[in-house]
């Protein structure tokens, strides 16, 4: 579309109105498009020489939403249900032809159309509930009336899109057309002129029969699944009304339920967390000038489980990749966990049995180090300890080509100390991925002062092809997110001695929105690893600072977590649900007399301030010393690798909503409560209070941030 040139169109071909929407990049519904589109359905309804109506797109994609950055404004005329209504009651028929995605507003477009026609990629949904809204102009009540209520309610709570084929045989499109999309729906446009429409009319089709059990098992299963949000529990009272209410009602319903919504803070947080994973990409110290280096073919050291799950990554992205260990045995275990971890995927479902052959025919293994010579990144994923870090490097830097990025997977090691190892400083960077690294989304790209910028922008692209969140970061101890997660994990520890048990904090923790609780997290994950970190730092911590000591306590007890049977909770034989445990409690107890701490009722505010503000304190001295250089690279850490809940923003967002007055305050009152080693307010914290600013519209560096107002 040429600059200033109106974002909406028509041409006619047969006999038919062609509206073509152009606004770049993905058509989204600004309130242009909406007027736009408003006028030549009303234009195109109203010529005689059209007998029928195509709304079709420019670019790469179908209206992929709504222009999010609009929700920050009051509404403008046009609102889409007016549009969608208009389009419905048009009296020519009207043709959605759909490619790319149809998403929220655009798929509520869609649905007030006569018919839909979609490429055979399209994909189609309502996932309003990921911004914590509802489908606004109609969606909850047509789609019911097409698919069903059951698969409407999958959809719209569950929010994520279904496939063309999918779609056709839910009643959600009528047709898949063939290589020219445009003139199939010119074709079905024409077919349609001059027949009814009122069985066309989504609008016009009677609810389905529903037995309300549905509606009831929904709302249990939101309560279960999406605890503490609103938007999940709205969307099923809309469905609900159209299963009870005449269409008309049903939409005035549904509309005071999405304003209701879009005024809320759940929404606002989800929309600024929606908004920073697209800005997180755009690290502000690489400019256009830095060009990445091609990454064709990569290597990784170490066939352990998180060696294995990132050759996976590379596997799964198209990435041929060479799995190195030093030990027979090892890869071995390593490539069957692979197979397994492929073969578990198909028997879900969700892969087919040729794709699995294919990734695992990606994966090279060997014991041969000059196998990686070919290699443009190479990750190593050995054990995390310092001298077996010195000794991998030392060996790579000798068979890595001149270039090739040579990067640590540490989650607590000085990247610039691993650097040293080589001749080559430059080429090397800190990978932190999150176990399983086949899952999770995060990875901590960590720069040392010798990183070439070339190389960061590396990482931060190879990141980003793996299909993962990656978070530019300055090396620190623990980086971002182990970094604020040992702060959490102190006060847990001390909530212990004080009067706490391992379910108080957990269900407290849990309220607030995490999916489990630190000590259900550690059992999971295995005791050890904690363990054996906390000996590996113990050099570390001042003499005579408080230290609660009873993870040493329970590990040498042989409770290791899950994989024993028992830790901080039991375990039954062939179970994964924690059970409290009378041992843990009373070992807890015996440890606060021992103390000579007199142990106390502790509420599930002060477990969640203390296990959050001390988290929020630290990210502020995170900022201070640009080991991050905005707030939204630390809520993105939190939200993609530590599960912080999305609906609350991220750490540093859900500050800025409390108030950081509040925030201050209340750690103003832990410091004179249990001294200042752990609670002094950070400066930075002590300067936007001053200032009235906010941690999300902070920054010393050039690029402006986007964040909420």
């Amino acid at each position: 579309m040429e600059h200033g040139a109106a974002p909406v169109a028509i041409a006619k071909r047969d006999r038919v109105a062609v509206i073509t929407i152009d606004q770049p990049p993905v058509n989204a519904l600004s309130t242009a498009v909406r007027a736009g589109l408003l006028d030549a359905v009303r234009r195109a309804g109203a010529d005689r020489d059209a007998d029928a109506l195509v709304i079709a797109c420019a670019g790469k994609t179908f209206i992929a939403g709504a222009d999010l950055a609009e929700f920050e404004r009051p509404p403008e005329a046009p609102q889409l249900p007016e549009v969608t209504q208009t389009i419905e009651d048009c009296a020519k028929p009207v043709v959605a032809a759909l490619f790319g995605t149809a998403l929220g507003g655009g798929f509520e477009v869609a649905l007030a159309c006569h018919y839909r026609i979609a490429a055979p990629g399209a994909r189609v949904g309502l996932p309003e509930v990921k911004l914590g809204l509802l489908p606004g102009a109609g969606g909850t009540q047509r789609l019911p009336r097409l698919v069903g209520f059951a698969r409407a309610l999958e959809m719209i709570v569950g929010g994520e899109p279904i496939a063309a084929v999918d779609a056709l045989a839910a009643g959600a499109i009528d047709e898949i057309a063939g290589d020219d999309l445009v003139t199939a729906a010119i074709a079905a446009a024409r077919r349609l002129a001059g027949a009814s429409l009122l069985l066309r009319r989504s609008g016009a089709l009677p609810a389905p029969a529903v037995d309300q059990e549905l509606f009831a098992r929904a709302r249990r299963d939101a309560a279960r699944k999406r605890r503490g949000q609103r938007a999940p529990e709205a969307a099923i009272d809309a469905l609900s009304a159209a299963a009870r209410l005449p269409f008309a009602d049903g939409l005035g319903h549904e509309r005071a339920l999405f304003l209701e919504l879009r005024a809320s803070d759940e929404a606002a947080a989800l929309r600024y967390a929606f908004l920073a994973e697209r800005e997180v990409a755009k690290v502000p110290e690489l400019g256009p000038e830095v060009k990445a280096r091609e990454v064709r073919r990569a290597g990784v050291i170490g066939a352990g489980t998180m060696g294995a799950g990132i050759a996976m990554c590379f596997a799964n992205a198209g990435i041929p990749v060479t799995l190195l260990d030093v030990d027979e045995s090892g890869l071995a275990r390593g490539i069957e966990s692979i197979r397994r971890n492929y073969a578990a995927s198909v028997s879900r479902g969700s892969l087919a049995h040729a794709a699995m052959d294919e990734r695992v025919g990606r994966i090279v293994p060997t014991l041969d180090w000059n196998t990686l010579r070919d290699a443009d990144l190479v990750v190593e994923a050995a054990f995390e300890d310092l001298d077996v870090k010195r000794r991998v490097f030392e060996a790579l830097d000798t068979v890595a080509k001149p270039g090739a990025v040579l990067a640590t997977n540490t989650s607590y090691l000085d990247v610039a100390t691993i650097a040293g190892f080589t001749s080559r400083p430059q080429d090397v960077v800190g990978m932190h991925f999150f176990s399983p690294a086949n899952v999770m989304r995060l990875v901590e790209n960590v720069r040392a002062p010798a990183t070439s910028p070339a190389v960061l922008a590396t990482a931060m692209r190879v990141g980003r092809a793996l299909g993962k969140v990656a978070v530019a970061v300055a090396g620190s101890d623990g980086f971002v997110g182990n970094r604020m997660l040992m702060q959490r994990t102190r006060e847990t520890f001390f909530l212990l001695e004080e009067g706490a048990l391992p379910q108080d904090v957990d269900r407290a923790l849990v309220e607030f929105g995490f999916a489990m609780g630190p000590f259900a997290v550690a059992d999971l994950s295995g005791l050890d690893i904690g363990w054996s970190n906390r000996k590996a730092r113990a050099h570390r911590r001042p003499p005579g600072m408080r230290d609660c000591n009873l993870l040493d306590q329970v590990c040498e007890r042989g409770r290791l977590g899950q994989k024993t049977g028992a830790g901080w909770y039991r375990y039954e034989p062939g179970s994964r649900s924690p059970l409290p445990d009378t041992e843990i409690e009373a070992l807890i107890v015996e440890h606060s007399h021992a103390r000579g701490i007199e142990r106390r009722e502790i509420s599930a505010e002060e477990i969640v301030g203390r296990c959050v503000w001390s988290m929020v304190n630290e990210g502020a001295r995170i900022l201070e010393e640009r080991v991050a250089a905005r707030a939204l690279d630390i809520d993105m850490v939190w939200l993609h690798g530590y599960g912080f809940p999305a609906w609350r923003g991220g750490p540093m967002y859900h500050a800025d909503a409390v108030g950081l007055p509040v925030v201050h305050d209340a750690i103003c009152r832990y410091r004179d409560r249990f001294g200042p080693d752990f609670w002094t307010p950070a400066p930075l914290l002590e300067e936007l209070v001053r200032s009235g600013g906010r941690f999300t519209r902070w920054s010393r560096v050039a690029a402006t941030v986007r964040g909420p107002s």
